[in-house]
């Protein structure tokens, strides 16, 4: 009954993931999700997450951004960043998500969709079939307000830790721990 809002994999973040695992694990393209996955909600990209987009790419994968929001947030956010978009994209509909992958040019087997939200995200990725990475969200240091949907998601994810079998199903994408 749950599945439908589990990711494939759950990262503490968009830099704890190797790309190049991903690229040699099959992946061709990569779609993000941009508020709260990348940036803080309505933050202008950063040094951090331009200079991850040319990593990302030196890798060989290609990107795509799909969002909610529209055109103007958009392109203010890729100001320094060489990546097409979607935006208006109504998620959880399939319709942005196959976009997605025929904008990218590859088929949905290749792509891996990256976001911060179960119910657009997450949902959104497993009902058109793309495999998803769930990445804990972005919030501000002293942001101690969430919302209703935060406290499900937090439910959901309780109950996707028990279930071992939904967990790791893309396989180790993490960048090795440095201690």
């Amino acid at each position: 009954m749950l599945k439908k809002y589990y990711p494939y994999e759950y990262a503490k973040s968009v830099f704890t993931i190797d790309y190049k695992k991903l690229y040699d694990k099959g992946y061709r393209g990569v779609i993000f999700d941009i508020d709260n996955t990348l940036v803080h909600h309505g933050d202008n990209s950063n040094a951090a997450v331009d200079n991850l987009f040319v990593h990302i790419h030196n890798c060989g994968l290609k990107t795509v951004l799909l969002s909610n929001n529209d055109t103007e947030r958009i392109e203010r956010f890729i100001k320094n960043i060489d990546t097409k978009y979607i935006c208006d994209a109504d998620k959880p509909d399939t319709k942005g998500f196959y976009r997605a992958v025929e904008v990218l040019g590859i088929s949905k087997d290749k792509a891996v969709y990256i976001g911060d939200q179960i119910f657009t995200d997450i949902v959104g990725a497993n009902n058109s079939g793309i495999h998803n990475i769930l990445v804990e969200y972005i919030k501000e240091e002293n942001e101690t307000k969430i919302g209703i949907k935060r406290n499900l998601e937090k439910i959901i994810l309780r109950f996707y830790k028990l279930r071992k079998k939904y967990q790791n199903r893309i396989g180790d994408i993490y960048k090795e721990e440095v201690g």
